[in-house]
């Protein structure tokens, strides 16, 4: 841990650029220093690992973009469970997490590799033992849950104290069910990323539309 800590602090911090420019979409990291390498991005953060430490990854916040304390506290109260990464170490600027070996969701609809049953189900069980530990799933969608040997993972928990209702999860299970396993589980679809980046955006939108219109809806009463 020691000589990880040293190169996030010497290398890493001071090298690397990101930015946000839309918190409804991921961050831009527009440098790593080598051999440092990107292993994924969120809408506020990135992640990244060093090839040395291949069981270890780097969590950064972009400038201005909040969350660092939450997702501490989100770890801490998960604690140890086969579905979650591990909190190892804090930093003012940085988290350094389990690093957890897969392939997300939305990366196996992109390869048409089958997604069995039982990821969902441990997912779910994931989801339900988060709950019981205090805290709320949220924005649970198919970039940052994966699979590893026919299992289920949660990669991002960083939304998990947001109280607000959430049916992100419930809504990916729905076209699981319905759509995926009768029919395109079976032909073993390749799905290009620019249609599944158009449904993202297209299921974004009805989740704003349908939340306004419910605010209005109770506003009138």
């Amino acid at each position: 841990m020691n000589a990880l800590l040293e190169s996030i602090r010497q290398i890493l911090l001071p090298g690397v650029k990101i930015a946000s420019l839309d918190p409804h979409n991921p961050v831009i990291v527009h440098y790593v220093p080598s051999p440092w390498q990107v292993l994924g991005t969120g809408n506020y953060a990135a992640v990244f690992y060093h090839p040395d430490f291949p069981d270890q990854v780097v969590k950064i916040y972009a400038p201005g973009r909040p969350g660092h304390q939450e997702e501490i506290q989100v770890y801490r109260r998960l604690g140890s469970h086969p579905a979650f990464s591990q909190l190892l170490y804090t930093g003012d600027e940085f988290l350094v997490l389990k690093r957890l070996h897969g392939i997300t969701l939305y990366d196996a609809m992109h390869l048409g590799i089958p997604i069995p049953k039982q990821v969902i189900q441990d997912i779910d069980e994931a989801l339900r033992y988060a709950r019981q530990r205090g805290l709320f799933p949220h924005d649970v969608h198919g970039r940052n849950v994966m699979m590893q040997d026919g299992r289920g993972l949660v990669v991002d928990v960083s939304d998990f104290l947001h109280q607000e209702t959430c049916s992100a999860w419930k809504d990916l299970k729905t076209a699981y069910y319905w759509l995926y396993r009768p029919f395109l589980s079976p032909l073993r679809v390749r799905v290009p990323y620019f249609m599944l980046d158009l449904v993202r955006l297209v299921y974004r939108l009805w989740r704003r539309f349908t939340n306004a219109w419910g605010h209005f809806l109770l506003k009138g009463r």
